[in-house]
């Protein structure tokens, strides 16, 4: 069997024999998979699924201006208030994974996203650049956000109330 590194598959230490290689990465679909869900359900205003994203009890979440959050109903809270609206429609694009496997039980992620956000009432676009900083526990089998740090890079601001797009920002 070809030799494979455990860099090479996210995995930070743990079995290299090919169970354990195979495992490493289910895990880690698993985990991009919990991640494309959390962002689908973001944008299809899901917010029992939002939460099913995370662990139940102390959770961190820091989404910079919006806020930081120590339990996953604090967020959802938020969320619901701020994006579970028809004239909110926006659009979570995930990019460049990187997951690695810390033990059974444990891993992290950086994510890159690129975000849209159409607001129709105000018929202004937003546009963000930023990254995520997760912390995965697998809990009864299911892989779960334990931590979460967005960071946004950059951010434009369309205003789409006139003939012409102008940039606000």
């Amino acid at each position: 069997a070809p030799q494979v590194r455990k860099e090479d598959i996210g995995m930070v230490g743990g079995p290299v024999d090919l169970a354990g290689r195979i495992q490493a990465l289910e895990d880690i679909e698993a985990i991009k998979r919990l991640k494309y869900d959390y962002f689908y359900f973001c944008d299809t205003k899901q917010p029992d699924k939002v939460r099913s994203c995370f662990v139940d009890g102390p959770v961190h979440i820091d989404y910079g201006r919006i806020g930081v959050f120590t339990h996953r109903d604090a967020l959802v809270a938020v969320f619901t208030q701020l994006a579970c609206h028809e004239h909110m429609v926006e659009m979570h694009h995930a990019q460049n994974p990187r997951i690695d496997l810390v033990d059974d039980a444990n891993a992290r992620g950086i994510w890159g996203l690129y975000y849209h956000l159409i607001d129709t009432s105000t018929r202004c676009a937003t546009q963000l650049g930023a990254y995520y900083e997760d912390e995965y526990r697998r809990i009864g089998g299911r892989w779960l956000i334990s931590s979460t740090v967005c960071t946004v890079t950059s951010t434009q601001v369309s205003d789409l109330s006139e003939q012409v797009a102008s940039i606000v920002f």
